[in-house]
């Protein structure tokens, strides 16, 4: 499940908030053991996403760095190369 956070320091452009969003939503998703969460449980779930989406921005916004900001489409052609030397295709 959590395969799908992906990193979002430093890149240009900079991470959305839904890029963010859904990142937090994977890490409760991972925490909880909930794909979805029951009725019973809705509102703690989505308030623990608001909250770890909060908190991951923040951090975002805080962390300083001296390298120049990585490009996305740059990033997501090397991913593809090494999933295809790891899954054997060319």
């Amino acid at each position: 499940m959590c395969r799908n956070i992906k990193t979002l320091f430093n890149f240009d452009p900079p991470a959305t908030n839904g890029e963010v969003n859904a990142s937090a939503l994977q890490f409760v998703r991972k925490l909880s053991g909930f794909n979805k969460p029951s009725q019973a449980n809705e509102e703690a779930f989505n308030l623990a996403v608001e909250r770890v989406s909060a908190a991951a921005q923040e951090m975002l916004n805080s962390l300083v760095t001296n390298a120049p900001p990585r490009d996305r489409e740059i990033e997501a052609e090397k991913a593809k190369a090494r999933a295809a030397v790891r899954y054997g295709r060319t």
